[in-house]
């Protein structure tokens, strides 16, 4: 890796800090070979409405594991299990029209949101990690200039709408969504707006910016450039939220303490490696902002290892403290952000973490 003078400034920093980035273990393709030992990403059709977003979510961290380590013994058994996954995948998604997956039969909004799968009028932060690396991507497979321009305007239009109808005006925080209509329950009156920030829906738009952001041309875009505010905007929102004894993220981030309230492990892997990679990508306009994003990050990792990570008698990781779902299909309440399950060996944890583990090794 090329450091840049930001992020040689963080690795210092880190060690003047006491926190330790060197690393003889590399957590990344070992919770890698673990995922792969349980079968997890592989669709079936039984795992739920989320299983396809599982899938996809497992394929990204393997493609990552591929392209950082390409001459590791394990890479190519890596390369065949995303090829199996995306296999599996395909049976299910054949039928766009009834799964009402193709983004120009997706419903929208009277303001031209997108509905967050069949809630009418509801959006979700969620969404984005999807829908905006997708668009930017779409706009770099050789599609002619006026539709890749009309992508990236959409792009930037559901972005922009999720980020005036969330965003709480004090903390800088995005809440977990909106109802266009304010009828639902949770619905403020005049904005729309849920009432909680939920840490991973949040994790998922904050990843959603830098991967986008990673995609677009790097002159002469303004789709980047306002990705790029928002990231800087968002990212120090987040830094001031960490939880000062851990390191890392609350379940409900706006009440950070509350009873009840804990530490949830998804979210904050998804925090933990959208801040290295910000940083590592020169995408913190402040050196300074850089090199506390690396510090936060660097510690969240920690703290993520010696809480949720577990050896196994198998000789594999498992992964804990993930939250099930949180759903904007129910009152959306403090009880029901705090009250749903735990899971253990949940991807949506795990690949995050393998995420945030790829970021650190590269800090090492």
């Amino acid at each position: 890796m090329k450091l840049n003078t930001s992020t040689f400034a963080a690795v210092l920093a880190c060690l003047n800090a006491g926190i330790s980035v060197a690393t003889d273990v590399k957590y990344s393709t070992w919770m890698t070979r673990s995922i792969m030992s349980r079968g997890q990403g592989i669709m079936t059709g039984k795992g739920g409405s989320s299983e396809p977003l599982q899938a996809g979510f497992t394929q990204k961290a393997f493609v990552a594991i591929a392209e950082k380590y390409p001459t590791d013994p394990l890479t190519p058994h890596i390369q065949d299990y995303i090829r199996q996954s995306a296999a599996s995948v395909a049976p299910f998604m054949l039928n766009a029209t009834n799964d009402a997956l193709a983004i120009d039969l997706n419903r929208r909004n009277s303001e031209g949101g997108f509905w967050y799968f069949v809630y009418p009028n509801w959006s979700y932060l969620d969404g984005m990690y999807s829908l905006a690396p997708f668009y930017a991507l779409y706009t770099s497979d050789g599609n002619n200039d006026k539709e890749a321009r009309k992508a990236l305007n959409e792009m930037q239009f559901q972005i922009d709408l999720l980020w005036c109808r969330t965003q709480n005006a004090s903390s800088g925080l995005l809440v977990h969504g909106y109802d266009d209509s304010k009828t639902a329950v949770w619905a403020d009156r005049i904005t729309g707006a849920s009432p909680y920030v939920w840490g991973r829906s949040l994790g998922w738009f904050i990843m959603a910016l830098v991967d986008t952001i990673e995609l677009l041309p790097k002159s002469g875009c303004k789709q980047r450039d306002d990705l790029l505010n928002k990231y800087n905007g968002l990212a120090k929102a987040v830094l001031k939220a960490v939880d000062p004894v851990t390191g890392a993220w609350w379940q409900v981030m706006n009440e950070p303490g509350r009873a009840r309230n804990y530490i949830e492990s998804s979210g904050s892997a998804m925090f933990a490696t959208a801040l290295l990679k910000g940083a590592r990508l020169g995408y913190l306009k402040d050196a300074s902002l850089a090199i506390e994003a690396t510090l936060a990050g660097v510690r969240a990792h920690g703290y993520l290892t010696d809480t949720f990570v577990i050896h196994n008698e198998k000789g594999f990781l498992d992964y804990n403290g993930t939250v099930s779902v949180c759903s904007l299909n129910s009152t959306a309440s403090y009880d029901y952000y705090v009250g749903q399950p735990l899971l253990l060996n949940s991807v949506l944890g795990s690949a995050a973490y393998i995420l945030a583990s790829l970021e650190v090794e590269r800090v090492a």
